[in-house]
């Protein structure tokens, strides 16, 4: 289960960047892109058990998952891939490669306000 290493390392940017701000963090968002293998709820339980009784106890999660890209043969046209339509947008080409898949980042930390 990846989601409990991903869900340390979080823990760990989280609770260094509360202590360069001196604050409580309540939230968290990342992102990654939809082929990364991510488990929305397995990543959210996984950080919540290892947050108990730290400075991330209760930090909400929120994922959001990138669309996959690809770029047209025919054009060059990057573009957000419809899975039920896999066809470029500017010319209507079915001849595309997919591009690499956005990586997981941990985009905003969210502070209590004192």
């Amino acid at each position: 289960m990846h989601e409990a290493m991903i869900a340390q390392s979080l823990l760990s940017a989280i609770t260094e960047e509360a202590a360069k701000h001196n604050a409580k963090p309540v939230s968290a968002k990342i992102s990654c892109g939809k082929l990364y293998a991510i488990n929305d709820e397995s990543l959210c339980f996984a950080f919540e058990a290892i947050a108990k009784r730290t400075p991330c106890e209760g930090v909400r999660l929120e994922i959001e998952h990138k669309p996959i890209q690809g770029q047209c043969k025919n054009c060059n046209q990057n573009f957000d891939i419809e899975i039920s339509s896999p066809r470029c947008p500017k010319c209507n080409g079915d001849d595309f490669q997919l591009l690499p898949d956005a990586p997981l980042v941990l985009e905003e930390i969210e502070f209590q306000s004192e």
